[in-house]
């Protein structure tokens, strides 16, 4: 059953938004770069359920260099349209996989090129959601910690609510990767309206480009 603060965010997007207004736009990043990650299929699903008003990208951030700081002033052209990629979003969701405890190389190669140079940082002010799927019962709850973390250092802005932790994922999607939990479906639906509610309060007037 949906909780009555979700009912009246999904009326409210659905509103046609105001003649002019750029959409509300989300960066979708996945800390895994298999073909067939679980992590990776959640976001499309994320995707999929964006309200009216609202668009959704999905960078793959897998075949960036390893950081590098003696690079970090004239960066590959990948690292240019990552940093690009997020001045352009409004808000950035994180599918975050567990590796050893703590969140994968490729999700803190990811964060390190966007908060390089110095001069730089292109988290800086951004609202943030993340989610984890994980065949394990723990959902990927340590990952998430440790991304907190790392958020608290180049200055994203996580919100609290919902959290999404997925525990054994593998059961939710069929061999070809689609969706195949209904309830699930609503969770990440859930997750992505508080994300715009959480964006366009921190920044109200992010659409009015």
């Amino acid at each position: 059953m949906k909780s009555p603060e979700l009912v009246a965010m999904e009326s409210q997007m659905t509103e046609k938004p105001p003649h002019g207004a750029a959409p509300f736009s989300i960066l979708g990043l996945s800390g895994s770069a298999r073909k067939t990650s679980l992590n990776t299929a959640l976001l499309r699903v994320a995707k999929e359920l964006v309200p009216p008003g609202v668009e959704m990208e999905i960078f793959d951030a897998s075949d960036l260099p390893i950081f590098n700081q003696d690079l970090e002033m004239d960066p590959p052209d990948g690292v240019r349209r990552l940093k690009e990629a997020i001045r352009r979003s409004d808000a950035v969701l994180f599918a975050v996989p567990e590796h050893n405890y703590s969140v994968t190389a490729l999700t803190k190669n990811t964060i390190e090129w966007g908060n390089r140079p110095e001069t730089d940082n292109t988290w800086d002010g951004k609202p943030a959601a993340m989610f984890s799927a994980s065949t394990s019962l723990r959902g990927g709850a340590r990952a998430q910690l440790a991304l907190r973390q790392i958020m608290l250092d180049v200055n994203l802005y996580p919100m609290n609510e919902p959290q999404l932790l997925v525990s054994r994922a593998q059961e939710k999607f069929d061999a070809s990767m689609k969706l195949v939990d209904d309830r699930l479906r609503e969770r990440v639906r859930e997750l992505v309206l508080a994300l715009v509610d959480w964006g366009q309060r921190l920044h109200p007037h992010a659409t009015d480009r």
